[in-house]
Parts: C-alpha cells; structure tokens; sequence
C-alpha cells in the first residue's frame, strides 16, 4: 500500500512545509521519520532495553517523534548536515559535529554510499564499549540488506526485526568479535582522496563525490568572465564551482562558501585554498557550515549555485525555490545569480518574482543554466 509521509522541513524564509513521497506500510505521524521508529521499536517491545546508566551515542542523527519516548536528555546526537543538526538543538536535543569517548549504546542510521556506510560502522564500532550494544537501521530501498550483511562480518552475531519496511539489526560487542582486519581496512574506505587527475580533494558520501558534476560543468563553461566584487556559491560541494570562480574572474574580491554537509565543507576549504594561493590577488574567503534556505549572512554582488533539488529519492523543487528565495533577500540590486537546473525544475516562476531579468542562457544535456538580475523589491504589508 502507498502513503504519503508528510514532515515538516522548515523553511524560514517561505514559511512553509515541504512534502515527501514515500513507500511504506503504514501511516506516519507528520513528525515521525520512519527509519527511527523502526530503529527504536526494538527498545518498545523491549527486545532490548536502555542502558541503566551512560550516554547514548546516535550517529547520523535526526529528529523524530519516536524520541520522545526515549531518554533523550542522555543522548549525544552526531550530525553533519546543518538543517538535521539545527532540527535536533532545536528539540533540545545535545547535537555535535564529532562525539568524542565510547558509549554503552550506539545507535546508527547507515548512509546509502556503501564507502561510507562501511566506514561509519567502524566508528560506530570503536565508540561501543566491550559489553555495549550496537543498533542500526535502514529501509530495505536504502540498502538495509547489505548493510545488515557487512554488520555480521565485522561484528559476528547479529540480530534482526523488520518494521516499517525497514529493517534493524544489532550486536553485542564481546572481547575478540570483530574482525580486526575487515575493521582496519573499512576504517578508511571514506578517506579523502585525490580525483580528477588530482584536481580536486573528494571522498565518498559526498555530492558527486568522484567525478566533476555535469550540471556544475556546464554552469562553469558558461560563467561570464567579468563577475567582480563580493560573491557566494550556494551548496558548494567540494569547492569545484568556487575554484573555476577564482580562476575565470580576476575581479572577485571575496567568496562566502555555503555548504550544509560539514564533511564537503571540509574537502571546499583545501580545495578553494589552493586554488586561491595561484591567483595574483588571492580573495577572501569564508566557509559557512550554514542551511541556505534560513537566509544568507551577507550582501553580495554576484551569485552562483547548483542548488539541490531532491530528498532522499524524492524530487523537492520547493528546496530549490529557497535557495532562489535567499539568494535574492542577499544580492545588491544590480546584483547577478546564476544557477543551473534540470531542465524540468519549475524555477522560472519563482526567478520571475523575485528578479526583473530572467535569461536561460543554454540547455544542455537536460539541464538548463539560467541568469537572473536586478532584484525586484520585495513587497511590505499593505502594499498594493
């Protein structure tokens, strides 16, 4: 049977909810996440129990309504992405980018990216203490089979629930279960490396992580050269739009890099930095670990992104339309966005809106690379 989950993803600039599609058995709550209802029914049928004292490590964390009825005020939530972090403190929950010690209990929601996911659960591992429990969940359309699987052969016996079309699975850490040569090899299967001929610093997980994506490429060929002053790149990645930024325009000045996956940020920095050492006039720079849809922190004269579109598998335009919304509310008014799109995003309405001069400068390849210019005044109450 299908149903339609709806969760709220705020959205402080529109004010509005944000809708998802997903596959499932039963009807959610509009604030349940199904992955931590499933994770946490082992603790409702008492499958298993919280520990009696110590914190609770969730790594990958985010906020659900099933928490609620979890200790919560004991949890160490680990998230690198901004909107789930700001999500999270705003529940109250304690939220950090990297959790230090080990944990009587780990909780985990593996990434998709098999790299990855396998060298999160060597950490998840290494943070549980001899004797602790270790539980993960994922749905069965996100590799929950696989990941169940890679559990077993680093940690031996393993035990599983389905719920929510989703399935658990855990281990008790006993001296000498793990395989200490599957877990030294894992530990780096997420390392950063060097791609693209050794252009760029990527890792897996990451937004096209190994590869320059094709979108991006095309915004980059067609970036005019005279773009000046105090610019940002709105979902940066690993820093490749900003690199072909300060090498193509001699008269940027500054970049602001926004980027909400703290683990791309990361990889940006090195990457924009060295690209900027080569220039006769380095920028200045500054790397925010920031939710663009929340607004921007400054004014700039040019702006470029390749702004995504899609949650989990779900398209999601409406999270494009933010970004559109934010870099309008920052730009000057004789300020300049570009952005690329694919081809079938409605974004021109919204462009519309908020911008007198809307141009699709090329498609290509079924994506659309777009300039937008002289930024119309946004409307005040009472305002005909």
């Amino acid at each position: 049977m299908r149903v339609t989950m709806r969760f709220g993803l705020r959205d402080t600039l529109a004010h509005r909810n944000m809708e998802r599609t997903l596959n499932a058995d039963v009807a959610i709550d509009g604030s349940e996440d199904v992955a931590i209802a499933a994770l946490l029914h082992p603790f409702a049928t008492q499958a298993l129990t919280w520990p009696e004292s110590g914190r609770v490590l969730f790594a990958r964390a985010r906020d659900s309504a099933s928490l609620r009825a979890a200790p919560r005020a004991r949890f160490v939530c680990e998230q690198q992405f901004k909107p789930f972090a700001d999500a999270l403190s705003h529940a109250g929950l304690q939220c950090v980018v990297h959790a230090g010690g080990t944990f009587p209990l780990v909780l985990l929601l593996p990434p998709r990216q098999r790299l990855e996911a396998r060298s999160e659960l060597v950490r998840a591992v290494l943070r549980t203490d001899i004797g602790g429990t270790l539980v993960a969940c994922a749905a069965n359309n996100e590799g929950a089979r696989s990941h169940e699987a890679d559990m077993r052969r680093l940690c031996g016996s393993v035990h599983t629930v389905s719920k929510h079309h989703c399935r658990v699975f855990w281990t008790i850490l006993r001296e000498g279960s793990v395989d200490r040569v599957l877990l030294d090899t894992w530990s780096s299967l997420d390392a950063p490396r060097s791609i693209v001929d050794g252009r760029f610093l990527s890792r897996p997980g990451v937004f096209a992580w190994d590869r320059i994506d094709a979108a991006s490429e095309l915004l980059a060929a067609h970036l005019p050269d005279d773009l000046s002053g105090r610019g940002a790149d709105l979902g940066a990645g690993y820093g490749y739009l900003s690199v072909e930024i300060l090498a193509l325009c001699a008269r940027v000045n500054s970049l602001d890099v926004y980027e909400a996956d703290a683990r791309a940020l990361d990889l940006a920095r090195t990457n924009i930095a060295c690209a900027n050492e080569a220039r006769n006039t380095p920028a200045k720079l500054d790397f925010l670990w920031h939710d663009v849809t929340t607004g921007l922190r400054g004014r700039y004269d040019f702006i470029v992104t390749n702004p995504p579109f899609h949650v989990g598998r779900a398209d999601l335009p409406e999270l494009g339309r933010a970004f559109i919304a934010s870099a309008a509310d920052a730009l000057d008014p004789d300020g300049r966005l570009w952005l690329v799109a694919n081809r079938h995003l409605p974004y021109e309405t919204e462009l519309r809106k908020r911008f007198s001069s809307v141009r699709c400068v090329v498609e290509s390849r079924g994506f659309k690379v777009i300039e937008a210019a002289m930024v119309r005044q946004a409307r005040t109450m009472g305002d005909p």
